[in-house]
């Protein structure tokens, strides 16, 4: 039998309190072990809040996310703080000698991320993976058999939408030194997406943005990715309604997906594969947790000591399309990828 894996959370982040510290106690061999913060009574308050976990009332609180990193009882360290403590903070919990599972994106820009890469790449043994939840979830599994069953035909184009409103100017994605916006928050989604689709890299990218007056972040961004002749659109908004959406459009048929990022608790996940003949649709409930299969892929590969399921290699080229789509924002032209 597996050791029992012991996971620390940093910081009191929403998405780890609401999905990942849940899922975690529905995963077998994988504990939540403690929460630090910088302050000791704030990670007391945050475990105390969190109402039907049984787990809570053994969980550690600690002061300073350092003492977490560097316990002897943490083998896994969660890192959902703000973007630009994300390379900095992983790098400390490797060289602590700990797992890492990082929220998206990785870092603020490829060369930050690259820094990362190369630590990981000093310790094999150590898992460190960026957390796109995403992709661990079936319906990405039923898209992927459509296209590669030749359903679709030849992919001419894949298109994107991420939206949902943000106008506290307290909360970190309205803060650029933060790593604020919505083409950081929400726009890696896209770009994480088209590349799993079209499984290549865009030669380059064209990019817009409309700023907010006073946040200085992007509450808009577009994207057009060229992927030698196949188009990727990304639209994301952090101050508009709630809506998400991808379409495949295929030379013989279209995929449309109505929730394919983010669910919320009582919202069905749709998929379609449109064709001349016919249109088959696939209902997932709430009940499949993506946060879950993303755990329990995370604890398969530290247990038998293969790949994370979503490598380094794969993140740093997200984030270098991600540094495309700015650079393009401030020159208003094509910029080539990498």
């Amino acid at each position: 039998m597996s050791k029992l894996l012991n996971v620390g959370v940093l910081g009191a982040a929403k998405i780890a309190k609401t999905h990942i510290i849940p899922a975690m106690g529905r995963v077998e061999g994988l504990q939540c072990w403690g929460v630090a913060s910088r302050s000791l009574s704030k990670a007391q308050a945050y475990i105390q809040s969190l109402d039907g976990i049984s787990a809570a009332h053994t969980m550690q609180a600690l002061e300073g996310y350092e003492a977490l990193i560097n316990h002897p009882d943490v083998d896994i360290i969660y890192n959902p703080l703000p973007n630009d403590l994300h390379v900095e903070l992983s790098l400390k919990a490797l060289a602590a000698g700990k797992h890492v599972l990082c929220e998206k994106p990785l870092a603020l820009n490829a060369v930050d991320a690259k820094r990362l890469v190369d630590a990981s790449r000093q310790k094999p043994a150590l898992k460190v993976m960026e957390a796109f939840m995403y992709r661990f979830h079936p319906q990405w599994q039923q898209v992927q058999r459509w296209i590669s069953d030749g359903e679709v035909g030849v992919i001419q184009s894949v298109a994107s939408q991420f939206c949902y409103c943000n106008t506290d100017p307290a909360n970190i994605r309205n803060n650029p030194a933060a790593g604020g916006g919505a083409l950081m928050d929400i726009g890696s989604y896209g770009i994480s997406v088209a590349r799993m689709i079209l499984a290549r890299e865009p030669s380059k990218v064209v990019a817009s943005a409309v700023m907010h007056p006073e946040f200085a972040v992007d509450d808009i961004a577009h994207c057009l990715m060229d992927f030698d002749g196949v188009s990727a659109t990304v639209m994301v908004g952090t101050k508009t309604q709630r809506n998400q959406s991808v379409t495949i459009e295929g030379s013989k048929g279209r995929i449309v997906m109505t929730h394919p990022f983010y669910c919320d608790k009582d919202d069905e996940r749709t998929i379609s594969l449109i064709t001349d003949n016919e249109e088959q649709t696939f209902t997932f409930g709430s009940r499949v947790d993506h946060y879950q299969l993303m755990l329990e892929a995370f604890v398969q590969a530290i247990n038998t000591n293969a790949e994370a399921p979503i490598t380094l290699s794969d993140s740093l080229a997200n984030m270098a399309v991600i540094d495309a789509a700015f650079d393009s924002i401030k020159t208003g032209a094509w910029v080539t990828v990498g």
